[in-house]
């Protein structure tokens, strides 16, 4: 499943971030996102864009395109 796909309270961990460019996979790693982290969604824009979710108790804003790249396994 794609982090986009999660609805909001959802929780999950992150599977893979192999979709992503290597800088921004980067960034996101140094930001705490990195395989078997957990991760949840806090909420989702009204129009979808963007997504604030949490990992290692840090909020972060992804743009949903961002998220479409993201893979997670759900609880």
């Amino acid at each position: 499943m794609k982090l986009s796909e999660m609805l909001c309270g959802a929780e999950g961990r992150v599977t893979s971030l192999a979709g992503l460019p290597a800088a921004t996979r980067k960034k996101l790693m140094v930001m705490g996102m990195l395989p078997n982290t957990p991760v949840s969604v806090i909420r989702v824009a009204p129009l979808g864009d963007p997504l604030q979710v949490r990992v290692r108790g840090v909020d972060i804003a992804l743009r949903k395109q961002l998220a479409e790249s993201i893979d997670v396994e759900v609880n």
